[in-house]
């Protein structure tokens, strides 16, 4: 049976697992936690060194202790993907330790007719997903060997289609032994990524794409599916985990239509630019954390 290997080691991360699990404690170590563990987190996947203090405020936030199941939601950089798909793998590996897959979910969403399995060589090439693994091997470590994860491909999907897979997937979501993990950077801002979207009354240009991106995350934050579309349609903002976040934001909406009176909420902890641009010629990518609380 097939393992991924982590084909990102040794480059966007540390493949040593002391070094890693050094790290990943340092930055867990400098978030805080908030009262309540999270159902849901917004995590970004740029490389440790630019977007791991931000994930750690993500991860700081899951109870190893009530999670089972850990579904991992990220886009697809490399791959023509008109829907979703799940791996054909039985494990993920990390430098820290091997994540087991539930194949028996992994089957049941391609059983739906609406989940395709993706190739050996798209599942490696994709960074959105096994960006997330390590910090989930960290935080997990006392229930290592009593949980499992679910890594989803997310397509470039139409907003009906988002609306689809976030009823297929909502069920997962209301159960609490369940954490879903979405994977996102927020803008990409410069000439080499085609962005150069500039409101000059928020100052200099990372003030711009600050705002920018602070209206995207409030409409994320008010759980507002319909509201987020729009926001990138008017604005077009290079959040490449648009449509994970899409998903997401319907499966809410799909759970408050029979909701049993829970409170939901998401909350950004975290946000970071890898470089604060002041001129044209310059270029960053934002990263944001988030929390998604029902009570």
């Amino acid at each position: 049976m097939a393992e991924r290997k982590a084909s990102h080691a040794d480059s966007w991360y540390s493949g040593d697992q002391r070094i890693l699990s050094r790290e990943l404690d340092g930055w867990l170590d400098r978030a805080s936690k908030l009262p309540a563990p999270a159902r849901a987190v917004i995590s970004p996947h740029a490389g440790y060194r630019y977007s791991g203090a931000t994930a750690a405020h993500s991860f700081k936030q899951i109870d190893p202790h009530s999670v089972k199941t850990i579904f991992i939601l990220g886009p697809s950089h490399h791959v023509r993907l008109s829907g979703c798909a799940v791996s054909q793998c039985v494990s993920y590996a990390t430098p820290l330790y091997n994540l087991e897959i539930d194949t028996v979910i992994s089957q049941d969403l391609v059983d739906t007719g609406h989940f395709e399995v993706m190739s050996m060589e798209a599942d490696e090439d994709e960074h959105s997903i096994e960006m997330q693994l390590p910090y989930i091997a960290k935080v997990m470590e006392p229930a290592r060997g009593q949980f499992k994860i679910v890594p989803i491909m997310v397509g470039s999907l139409s907003t009906s289609a988002e609306a689809k897979y976030g009823k297929l997937l909502a069920k997962y979501l209301e159960d609490p032994s369940n954490c879903f993990v979405i994977s996102s950077d927020f803008c990409h801002w410069g000439q080499r990524f085609k962005y150069t979207h500039y409101d000059q009354q928020y100052g200099e240009i990372f003030q711009s794409i600050q705002a920018l991106d602070r209206q995207g995350m409030d409409l994320i934050e008010n759980l507002d599916a319909p509201g987020f579309a729009s926001y990138l349609k008017k604005y077009g903002n290079t959040i490449c985990g648009r449509h994970p976040i899409g998903v997401f934001l319907n499966m809410v909406s799909t759970l408050r239509q029979h909701s049993n009176g829970s409170s939901m909420s998401l909350k950004f902890l975290s946000y970071a630019q890898s470089n604060q641009v002041k001129s044209n010629r310059d270029s960053s990518v934002s990263y944001a954390a988030g929390a998604f609380l029902m009570l």
